[in-house]
């Protein structure tokens, strides 16, 4: 009789994502055990509990999911669980904390085929503006991007030392070229988008970060998107289904297109699914985290 399968989900926050549960289960996991308010330190240990109690068969049927909304504590806690492998006692580990690297992924796809469609062009070389860019969301988006090739400026909208603290932290983790930048006024956000390529809006559901007044002031921009689906929507003239609609409001960009919320959430829910399936699938122990993601990502359907 081959076992049950089941998932041992980490968090360092007080509580587990019932929305990464419920993928969890519609993935096919028959087991979702949760742990939250785990420490680094206590990583391996549970890790280690949990594959050499079911033998070499079981650990093909048990999975680790990590979750959080620290980047770089869910890939710290990543690489904890892989050194704590014993092989062939070894499971497959999935990183996605707050759901931002399939959010991420995404939307950076999502983004890249209407830079192919519309406008004959890739991410390398296109100036990209990632506002809410400090947040999980947004520094994992530019992380993809940066690495995909695109000059990236990650923007906070109160202080532009966390902007530079966060992507030099990120550019010495990842190897990529984070730059950041600060848009406290309409004024510093056209700025901005007067030279941009891209523009991703990752910010705080239910508030609307470019108006129309902003998006007057674009010359250059080819593809936006935006991930928040609360009204007020992110970008101004942007609906949630949009995927390379007419950006109205960007008058001074002709060809300039719309990416919505629901077609990125669209791509984000197929992705976490397909990656969870995956660990389940696999023979070989996989160890998944944002760059799986994207690539993934890149083979959807949009």
């Amino acid at each position: 009789m081959e076992k049950r399968s089941i998932l041992h989900m980490i968090d360092p926050m007080p509580h587990n994502s019932p929305f990464d549960v419920n993928m969890a289960v519609d993935a096919g996991f028959d087991v979702i055990v949760p742990y939250n308010n785990v420490k680094l330190e206590s990583v391996s240990g549970l890790t280690q509990d949990a594959i050499f109690s079911r033998g070499p068969s079981g650990v093909k049927r048990t999975g680790i999911f990590i979750g959080g909304r620290n980047l770089g504590l869910a890939m710290d806690m990543l690489e904890a669980c892989k050194k704590a492998m014993v092989p062939p006692f070894e499971v497959s580990v999935f990183a996605d904390p707050s759901g931002a690297f399939t959010t991420a992924a995404a939307l950076v796809s999502c983004v890249e085929k209407q830079l192919q469609q519309k406008h004959n062009t890739e991410l390398k070389g296109c100036k990209a503006i990632v506002f809410g860019g400090t947040g999980s969301v947004g520094i994992a988006t530019g992380v993809i991007a940066s690495l995909a090739g695109a000059e990236v400026w990650l923007v906070d909208h109160l202080s532009i030392d966390t902007a530079l603290a966060i992507a030099t932290e990120y550019n010495h983790r990842f190897g990529c070229n984070l730059k950041g930048t600060f848009a406290g006024s309409e004024a510093d956000k056209s700025r901005l988008v007067s030279k941009a390529d891209i523009v991703f809006c990752t910010a705080k559901a239910g508030i609307q970060v470019i108006g129309a007044g902003v998006l007057d002031e674009a010359t250059q921009l080819k593809v936006a998107g935006d991930v928040n689906a609360v009204p007020p929507l992110g970008i101004e003239g942007i609906k949630r289904n949009d995927i390379g609609a007419p950006l109205i409001h960007a008058i001074n960009a002709p060809g300039a297109v719309g990416i919505g919320a629901l077609a990125v959430g669209n791509v984000k829910y197929q992705l976490q699914h397909k990656l969870l399936k995956l660990m389940l699938e696999t023979e070989q122990p996989l160890y998944l985290d944002f760059r799986d993601a994207f690539n993934k990502a890149r083979e959807a359907d949009v």
